[in-house]
Parts: C-alpha cells; sequence; structure tokens
C-alpha cells in the first residue's frame, strides 16, 4: 500500500479535523500518524497527517479529492507521496564538515532526500563530490559578477529540479531577489554566538571570553541575514580546560549533527513557518529507517 503525507496550515476554526478525517475514510485511507498545533497567538491552525491508501487511491485522484475541503477552510496544503524523495542541492565554501556529513547519511540511507548536485565558490570539494558520483558546479563569485553567478545558480537550480538549497557552510551572502525567489527553500546552519561574537574567527572570540556552551542554529533564509524562521537548534558544553581548537571541533560537529536535522525535517514535510517562527512535528514512526541499508 503506498502511503501519504497530508500538510495542512490555516486559520484556526471548528471541523478541520473532522473534515479530514471524514475525506481520508471515505477515500480509503487510514491514518498511521498526525500531529497537529493550534496557535492561539496567530489563530493559525497546523496538522501533518500519515496515511495509507488502503484501496488504492492515487495521489492525483485524492488531491482532486480533497481540493473542496481545502477550499472550504482556506487551507495552505499538500499531499505528498512518502516514498518520492525531495530533490536537494548542496552549496558549500571552503569548510567541508557539513558537506561530508549530509554525503555520509545520504549514502547510507540515512537522510530521505535525493541530492542532485553540489555547488561551490570553490574547488576545494570538487574531488570528494565527482568521487560520489554526483555533479559539482563551480560558480565563481565576485563582487563584480554576482548577478551572473547567481543567474547561473538558479539555471542549475531549474536544470536539476532541486526542491530545496542546503547551504552547508556556504559563505556568500545571497541577493534579496534570490531569497524571495526561493522563499521557505533554502536552509542556512551557523554557529549561535550570534550577535555577540561577529566577523572572522568567532569560536576564538568565545574562547577568550569563556563562552561554556557552544551551540548551531539551522533557519530557512531570509533578506535579513541569519535572521530567518529557526528549523532547529542544539548546544554542547565546553570546561575551562578545553583549548580555542576545542571549541572549533565541537562547534563543527554540533552544526553538522543540527543541519542534517532540519533538513530531514523540511524533506518530511515536518516543517511550517508561523510568521517569523516555525512548528517542527515530530518524526513519524519509523521515520529513521533506511531501505539502502544492510
Amino acid at each position: 500500500m503506498t502511503s501519504y503525507v497530508l500538510t495542512v496550515r490555516c486559520d484556526t476554526q471548528r471541523g478541520i479535523v473532522a473534515a479530514i478525517s471524514g475525506f481520508l475514510a471515505e477515500n480509503g485511507c487510514n491514518i498511521t500518524d498526525a500531529a497537529q498545533f493550534d496557535d492561539q497567538e496567530t489563530a493559525c491552525f497546523f496538522t501533518r497527517i500519515t496515511f495509507v491508501a488502503e484501496t488504492g487511491a492515487d495521489p492525483e485522484t485524492l488531491r482532486a479529492g480533497f481540493a473542496p475541503v481545502a477550499e472550504r477552510f482556506g487551507m495552505e496544503w499538500g499531499i505528498n507521496d512518502t516514498a518520492k524523495r525531495m530533490k536537494v542541492l548542496l552549496m558549500v565554501s571552503n569548510f567541508g564538515h557539513c558537506l561530508n556529513d549530509l554525503l555520509y547519511r545520504w549514502r547510507i540511507g540515512a537522510l530521505p532526500v535525493e541530492i542532485v548536485g553540489v555547488v561551490s565558490n570553490h574547488l576545494t570539494y570538487q574531488k570528494v563530490v565527482v568521487n560520489h558520483d554526483l555533479p559539482f558546479y563551480h560558480i565563481n563569485v565576485t563582487k563584480q559578477n554576482k548577478p551572473e553567478a547567481e543567474a547561473r545558480l538558479l539555471e542549475v537550480v531549474e536544470n536539476s529540479g532541486a526542491e530545496l538549497i542546503v547551504l552547508a557552510r556556504y559563505m556568500q551572502v545571497l541577493s534579496d531577489a534570490l531569497c524571495t525567489k526561493m522563499s521557505g527553500r533554502i536552509i542556512n546552519i551557523h554557529h549561535s554566538f550570534l550577535p555577540s561574537f561577529k566577523g572572522a574567527n568567532p569560536y576564538k572570540q568565545a574562547f577568550q571570553r569563556g563562552v561554556k556552551l557552544i551551540g548551531a542554529t539551522a533557519h530557512y533564509v531570509t533578506a535579513d541575514l541569519d535572521e530567518g524562521p529557526i528549523i532547529e537548534q542544539d548546544i554542547v558544553r565546553i570546561t575551562h580546560a578545553q583549548s580555542a581548537s576545542d571549541y572549533v571541533s565541537l562547534g563543527r560537529d554540533v552544526e553538522a549533527q543540527v543541519l542534517a536535522r532540519a533538513v530531514h525535517a523540511h524533506a518530511q514535510h515536518r516543517v511550517f513557518q508561523n510568521g517569523n517562527k516555525t512548528v517542527v512535528f515530530p518524526a513519524s514512526p519509523g521515520a529513521y529507517a533506511s531501505d539502502r541499508m544492510g
């Protein structure tokens, strides 16, 4: 039986859950997992429901049938086949810890995406990418050629069918126009020392101040640099006995883990933007199981 995930965002009102469950039951579908959140502050309702089509209903039929229900409640919604992997384009500069982590998770089947290529403004990781049998796109970026470089990037996105861009420590600032065009489809990772420690070598600055916690933040990219809706965060504790290089190593580890969890959540349609915040539902049962692992 085919499994699907239904996502819904709409204004809070009576009868939403009843209408959804009634539609699924009438169309031979059985709910296997459901999560919902009613935000009293924004008066928005969010739900994510996984279900199996026990009578063989196809996605086109389900979408056509659900459209009147969605229209009645003013829903932003989607029905996606859980077996279909989201196409993801990675971008990196000269720090490869997040790139290598994502490639490893993808290779063993722990990251439910289809990586369609890697874009970089350097050649540092070309061999690593090619060895994974993935396309490598070198797009050099300067102040003079930035519009042309971003046009080339959008060409890669269109030709590859990428549904999500992941900035795996890509150190170039994207233009407002690109952020707007790809709104909700670009995820970035950075350390959580902002705004206290800006500029070059924030870990050294943190070491010199005796910081006791190192963290990382994964968020959607907006025109406001590093201020988009947060998807995932984590921290690691530091002691007085650890060195500046320890800060860097631990920081890289937590960055890689946080970014991977954020990509995993987005790829499984578990993240909903809620103004300047996000609603992130927990993974469904079996979400981390892999059909590619022996």
